[in-house]
């Protein structure tokens, strides 16, 4: 089984890819797309935009169906969509077109290439899973740890869905409401709680250290 990253340099359509999440934090896809407009507006030629794709393919796994699952980068492809592009480059990062259509799902899990849990936290079956990244549902929890990991409330990680542990860990601590009616003050809340003690098993973790 091929684990290394091969890039495909065939656009694919972003709408044919399958996603192995079932949200994204839109807050997240939106501020994407501000930076994809700015760096339109500044470079207008296909060449220049050519060349970002080319330095944001996205990694995916080939399935049985010679379908591409995407493992990362779901909020990138959504803007990506949002702002008009029909294509992307993407890379293969394992190759699981020989595995039976009924195994697929648990081979994935137990790669740790699927995260199947919805806009509460809670797993759901694998065939919840959104057939398209058009369909991907709000989580605004995922937006927060997003943002959290940006102004540095904890360190970027290579824990497989990473930022969704986060989310979950601020979701048992803070109310979907308040983290939509005022998102700079939830950040500030969150601030607050990774650096406390009890997100010291998560990823990236970066709170203090006590002497004792």
């Amino acid at each position: 089984m091929a684990n290394t990253r091969e890039p495909i340099l065939q656009p694919i359509p972003i709408t044919s890819l399958r996603p192995t999440q079932m949200t994204v934090g839109m807050r997240e896809v939106n501020e994407k797309r501000k930076r994809l407009r700015e760096y339109w507006d500044t470079h207008k030629s296909t060449k220049k935009r050519g060349e970002f794709l080319g330095r944001h393919m996205v990694p995916v796994v080939l399935g049985p169906d010679q379908r591409h699952y995407v493992v990362d980068h779901h909020h990138l492809a959504r803007a990506l969509h949002e702002e008009k592009v029909e294509d992307i480059l993407v890379t293969v990062i394992g190759d699981l077109s020989m595995v039976e259509r009924d195994a697929f799902w648990g081979v994935m899990d137990n790669k740790r290439w699927v995260y199947p849990y919805d806009t509460k936290g809670e797993r759901r079956h694998f065939r919840d899973i959104p057939k398209s990244i058009t369909a991907l549902k709000d989580d605004p929890f995922r937006s927060l740890a997003g943002e959290l990991r940006r102004v540095g409330g904890f360190a970027k990680d290579t824990t497989p869905f990473s930022e969704f542990l986060w989310a979950d860990f601020l979701r048992r601590q803070m109310s979907r409401k308040g983290v939509e009616d005022n998102f700079d003050k939830a950040i500030e809340k969150a601030l607050a709680l990774a650096k406390s003690k009890d997100a010291v098993y998560l990823p990236g973790w970066c709170g203090a250290v006590s002497d004792d």
